[in-house]
């Protein structure tokens, strides 16, 4: 199945960026296709998590589920801002799929353990942000031109925009009587 194929070449793609070697863009599916596909596992991901984490109260309506889906997305779109934002301020012609497939990957492993560490309590999701940041950091290094303080500020400025995204949905959610 193809489906599977593309997770297992993107879990050894993505160990060979952890570990620097050459050849991981040959793990990845960098076309249209291959975004589609990426993004059709991190849909998958999110219906999943909304299901389980509905469990004991039962499964919500289908708006619900579009909205706790919507949430769920936002490590995506901040990915997509940031990147085409950094592109834009630094000038760069450097192709956008390299890092955008390969990063949909690890955002669909961080909202896995995003969600297992939640919980397990507050304080300890930072780890996942954390980690997140690194990978981007890797990746953004792998795959661009990009000097090493351009590659930590894009990872940085990905997993800030990532929480404010959350806390101003949250505060617009709750309005305050």
């Amino acid at each position: 199945m193809k489906i599977w194929k593309a997770i297992s070449d993107a879990l050894a793609g993505w160990m060979l960026i952890l570990r620097g070697e050459a050849g991981w863009r040959g793990r990845f599916s960098l076309t249209t296709p291959g975004l589609l596909a990426a993004l059709a596992i991190y849909a998958f991901m999110t219906f999943l998590a909304v299901a389980l984490a509905s469990m004991s109260i039962g499964m919500p309506s289908i708006a619900g589920i579009l909205a706790a889906m919507f949430v769920l997305a936002l490590p995506v779109i901040a990915l997509v801002l940031t990147l085409l934002g950094t592109r834009s301020l630094l000038k760069s012609a450097e192709p956008v799929y390299p890092v955008l497939i390969p990063g949909i990957y690890a955002l669909t492993v961080f909202l896995v353990v995003e969600g297992v560490l939640a919980m397990i309590g507050g304080p300890v999701v930072i780890l996942a942000w954390l980690a997140l940041g690194y990978l981007l950091y890797r990746l953004v290094r792998a795959a661009t031109g990009w000097n090493i303080g351009i590659a930590a500020g894009f990872a940085v400025l990905t997993v800030v925009l990532l929480v404010a995204m959350r806390m101003a949905l949250y505060m617009l959610s709750n309005p305050a009587f």
